[in-house]
């Protein structure tokens, strides 16, 4: 199961599309600063996400949100 995720910085008001297999672990990680691309722009919340059952259509997803 792949999930494909939307996270908001309340503070900087930026959104993130990500990609994962473990939602609550990723966003821990991103809220850590374990993310290059997320750790300048703490806190993150959750706002969105869908579930895939393989890695390509999660993938096809998240570069759709991306453009």
């Amino acid at each position: 199961m792949y999930m494909v995720y939307i996270l908001y910085s309340n503070d900087f008001d930026k959104y993130y599309v990500g990609m994962c297999t473990d939602i609550e672990r990723r966003l821990q990680q991103h809220n850590a600063g374990a993310s290059k691309s997320t750790k300048a722009f703490r806190p993150w919340k959750l706002i969105y996400s869908e579930v895939y059952e393989n890695r390509q259509e999660a993938r096809k997803r998240e570069k759709y949100l991306k453009s």
